[in-house]
């Protein structure tokens, strides 16, 4: 093991809210890069992403993990003096305003490139920088809309519906993480900086590109990629059971006591039971009221047929499974309590509370960043004075 981290040395002007930009940078923290979190004096909006634990919640305890803040008025000028003599030191900047409005603060790519030739920018936003829709708001949930998510996501009335999290805003994040580690090489190597466009639109649509090649090959009417798969009633719950090769459909049809439908000419091979779904599905479901889903699990599972218990959150938490291969740490935050962090593929697991697993306070590092700026106390003083910069004003 060793302290070393690859990203240590690196700064981080964070100019993002919300959670898209704010994972990507976190994940930059994560990896030993200095990230300064600027946010303005009434903080990132995203530290009220659900209850509120002073001005945190779990979206910004998890988003922001591992960062510093500094508190700024972008609005007044001495304000934005200080963000741009912070971003023309950093390595890399991430903003997530919309297109345009770096720019009026001084803070445009051009604007920094100017100071440094090397800078690595990025930008998050809704639609991107381009285009008719570029300075439309969105949130996760109009992106999952326009996007096509929703269509492939109904309700049994056929209600296209939106996923119970944000799941556009994370992977957004995670393109921007890796968008921004592969500029980082080009420059070791290259000595170049680049500027990156990253929407939400874009990272949707290239989480959904298979997806979307299969609709214009199909036509608008993809079929399922197999046949049984899905989630079951049982007696007392449900189950999703996947029967993806000919040996897990024979099997999956010897536990469910169904043999007869094994050589079946209407269902004995994939494309006849693809063709088929909805004469053989109705069989299927009915015999898995017959049993409980514990009772289905043991079955299938001996029975070499892939399957889960529809589990909850607190489910996963406490699965035998889940700790015995250390996929959530509980760390002891000094202000939220007991919480569970999940451990990251590819970073050293969780060995509780540190710098690494504390969100910062709107402000908290303020003073100490200006410090390190060369700012004098009286110059820091002067600032606070002015409202320019905001000190942490947590509850």
């Amino acid at each position: 093991m060793t302290d070393r981290k690859p990203l240590s040395g690196i700064k981080v002007f964070d100019a993002t809210q919300g959670v898209a930009g704010p994972h990507a940078t976190m994940l930059l923290a994560q990896h030993g890069a200095d990230v300064i979190k600027v946010e303005p004096l009434d903080g990132d909006w995203g530290r009220s992403l659900g209850k509120m634990y002073g001005d945190l919640c779990a979206h910004a305890v998890i988003f922001n993990r591992g960062k510093r803040s500094i508190a700024l008025d972008l609005k007044s000028e001495d304000g934005r003096k200080v963000a741009q003599k912070l971003a023309a030191e950093a390595d890399i900047v991430v903003e997530s305003f919309r297109p345009g409005v770096m720019g009026r603060f001084g803070l445009g790519y051009e604007d920094i490139k100017a100071s440094r030739e090397d800078v690595i920018y990025l930008s998050v936003t809704g639609f991107g920088q381009q285009g008719p829709y570029s300075d439309l708001p969105v949130t996760d949930s109009v992106i999952q809309a326009f996007s096509g998510w929703m269509s492939i996501n109904r309700d049994g009335e056929g209600t296209p519906q939106r996923i119970g999290m944000i799941a556009v805003d994370v992977m957004t994040g995670l393109y921007a993480y890796q968008a921004i580690s592969s500029a980082l090489i080009a420059r070791m190597r290259y000595g170049e900086g680049a500027y990156i466009d990253c929407s939400l639109m874009q990272s949707a649509a290239a989480f959904q590109s298979a997806k979307m090649m299969e609709y214009f090959l199909e036509d608008g009417a993809p079929q399922v990629l197999y046949v049984p798969v899905g989630t079951m009633k049982t007696a007392d719950s449900h189950i999703n059971i996947t029967a993806m090769r000919d040996r897990h459909y024979v099997s999956l049809c010897e536990v469910l006591g169904l043999e007869e439908l094994i050589d079946d000419p209407r269902f004995n091979t994939r494309d006849k039971r693809v063709e088929r779904e909805a004469e053989l599905m109705p069989m299927i479901r009915a015999e898995f009221l017959k049993k409980t889903t514990a009772e289905w699990c043991e079955l299938l599972t001996k029975a070499e047929v892939m399957n889960s218990a529809i589990s909850d959150y607190g489910d996963y938490l406490k699965g035998e499974h889940v700790n015995a291969v250390d996929s959530v740490a509980w760390v002891e935050h000094p202000e939220v309590g007991r919480v569970p962090m999940i451990n990251i593929p590819g970073l050293p697991k969780i060995d509780g509370a540190d710098g690494l697993t504390e969100c910062a306070h709107i402000g908290q590092h303020t003073s100490a960043i200006l410090a390190e700026h060369g700012y004098s106390p009286d110059d820091i003083a002067a600032l606070l004075a002015g409202n320019a910069v905001g000190e942490n004003n947590a509850g």
